[in-house]
Formats: structure tokens, sequence, C-alpha cells
């Protein structure tokens, strides 16, 4: 499955009575997409759900009653129970560093394991609001990072759906028991229960996750100058000592600038002519990576890098492995030329 643009729900001849209720369909598609990917932790998935929950409500609109509901909520209630049929027997995903104790800088990178078994990235204009309230998007942005998606994944399905519907999108005890088919007691204690669960995983920082500032920008800059020119000691003194990097699909993943150096420079030079695109992805800066390989001498798709920052350093870095579906998620072209400016 590879994400594109959205397609419209009325496609394939559908038949309802309201049409005039589309629009108001369509303006929910980025928020909801933004809670199936919690509840999911897959923008492929993710999108999937999304358009068959328009697809059912298109479907369904002469039996909707604006009087016995919001239209928002009954879209939401659709949405949640196509992500819980999709959960039923679904694995739970993960990032690598959660998977098992970190590797030391060597030549193997183990066995690849299966998309499902990763939490995916997602591009942050699909689903942070523009021009929202600074504080609404800071919000947002928390809640989509890598970590927190993560840590979502050790939630039951329900458990994920109750707390995402109060703790990020502040729905009342009474509108998730209305959702849910259940009683706000019961919503109040699975509440209680995740939130229990999220603070036993130890996953979830507890520093904000703020705009960049001019630091931390100026600090981006140095790090894809550094990449491109392969410059290891300059690209290493930008790392936390206690900063991660992985590279799904492999369960490798390496703790500290010292391992991340070994391995840098026990590649032989495999990141050594390579052009970084901005993007960002979980609420944080991300870039397509290309290496040289084009018949032109241009440039070819080979990861997308994802880095956390965390004061004048960075402390995270996950380069996924799967161009060919994730660059035209994220917008990024599909080849450089040689000189193409960046």
């Amino acid at each position: 499955m590879t994400a594109g643009p959205a397609r419209d729900v009325t496609d394939g001849g559908i038949a309802a009575g309201r049409p005039e209720l589309v629009p108001r369909l369509e303006a929910f598609r980025g928020e909801l997409t933004g809670y199936c990917y919690r509840m999911l932790g897959s923008a492929f998935e993710a999108e999937d759900a999304v358009q068959e929950s328009m697809v059912r409500a298109w479907r369904n609109l002469d039996r909707y009653d604006e009087d016995r509901g919001a239209l928002r909520s009954w879209l939401y209630t659709i949405a949640t129970n196509i992500c819980l049929d999709m959960l039923r027997s679904a694995k739970r995903r993960a990032r690598a560093i959660d998977l098992g104790p970190s590797w030391s800088a060597g030549p193997s990178l183990g066995t690849p394991l299966p998309e499902s078994a990763w939490v995916q990235p997602i591009p942050d204009h699909r689903i942070l609001p523009t021009g929202a309230d600074p504080a609404e998007v800071a919000v947002q942005r928390e809640t989509i990072r890598l970590a927190f998606v993560a840590a979502l994944q050790h939630l039951p399905p329900r458990q994920r759906a109750v707390l995402i519907l109060r703790d990020v999108l502040c729905w009342t005890a009474e509108e998730v028991a209305r959702l849910l088919d259940t009683t706000a007691a019961s919503v109040s204690s699975a509440l209680q229960r995740a939130r229990s669960t999220l603070k036993g995983t130890g996953m979830i920082s507890t520093e904000p996750l703020c705009q960049l500032d001019e630091t931390q920008r100026a600090l981006l800059v140095r790090y894809c100058d550094a990449f491109e020119r392969y410059d290891v000691e300059n690209l290493v003194a930008l790392l936390h000592e206690d900063a991660t990097m992985s590279m799904p699909p492999f369960a490798w993943w390496l703790r500290g600038r010292a391992e991340i150096r070994r391995a840098i420079l026990g590649s032989g030079g495999a990141c050594a002519d390579a052009r970084l695109v901005p993007t960002s992805a979980n609420g944080s800066p991300a870039f397509g990576q290309y290496r040289r390989g084009g018949p032109d001498g241009g440039y070819q798709p080979f990861a997308l890098v994802v880095v956390e920052i965390s004061g004048e350093l960075i402390t995270g870095i996950t380069t996924y492995l799967d161009p060919e579906r994730l660059f035209p998620l994220f917008d990024l072209p599909m080849s450089l030329g040689a000189a193409t400016p960046v």
C-alpha cells in the first residue's frame, strides 16, 4: 500500500442522499489521520483506516442524525471501530531500542524484520493543524513523537483509544463512553490503567518538544554540512554522549557517541557523497538521504532520517531504509540531479 493524495470518498459511484455533508467530512481528514496514526503506529495503515472511514460515512450519510450527535463524533466512532478491527490480530509495533539491548559497532546489522514490526514515521504536514493555536500544535507534536507512539503500542487497543481521546484530544469521559458504547466510570478506569502502563514503560520523555530555536537550527545546518562532506569527527561532535542510532528494518541499534563514531568509520565510506533534503516527521526534523548512483551522475533515494534534538545536541538518529514507500509519503523527489540545489 502506498500513500498518495487523499481519494475522493465519492469515487466508485457510491450513492448518498446528503452530498452537502461531504465537505464537512473531508474537513476532518487531517485530525482523523493523526488519531488513526497514534492508534496504529503506521502512516500507511492510518491513511487506509481514514479512507475506509470516509467511505463508510459517505455510504451511510442518509442514516446520520445530527440530533443524536455531532458529525465529528460519528466519524470518530467509525474510525475507532475500524482501528480496533485492524488491531485484533496485529502485533505490537516498536522502535529498535525497545526490542533489546544496544549492539556494538560491527559489520553485521542482523536480520531485517517485516514492516509490521516497526513504528513508522509520518509527515508533520499530514496531521498537524495549520493556522492553529501554537500551544495546541505543540501538544499535537508531543503526541506524535516516535517514543510516544511506541509507548502507546503497549496499551490494549481500547485503552489506547481511551487515552488518545481523553488525554490527547481532550474528549470528556461521557463523550468517550458514548463512542465506545460503555460507561463513563469504565472510561475513567481504563484511562487510569493506561496512564499507569505508559508511566511504567519509561519510554516517554518528560522534556517538552518545543519549536526549534536559532541554536538548534544552526545545529542542523552543521549536521547537514558534516554529513554531506563525510566529516565524521565534526558530525560526531554534534551528538550527545548517550545518543542513539538505529536503522529499521534492522533490530540493530547503537548507544553512545563513541559507538556511533566506530560504526560510521567502519562503514567503509558508505555515507560519503550523500545529499540531504529537509522535511519533518513526528514533530522532529527529518531528511531525505540520497546517494550518488544515477546514470547521469545524480542521486538516488536511500533513506528517511529522523533526527531528535535536546538542548544543543542531537540525541537520536533513526534511519528508515524504505525510500520507495516513504519518499512519496513525504513528498520527497525520487531522484536528484548532480547539480540539483538542496
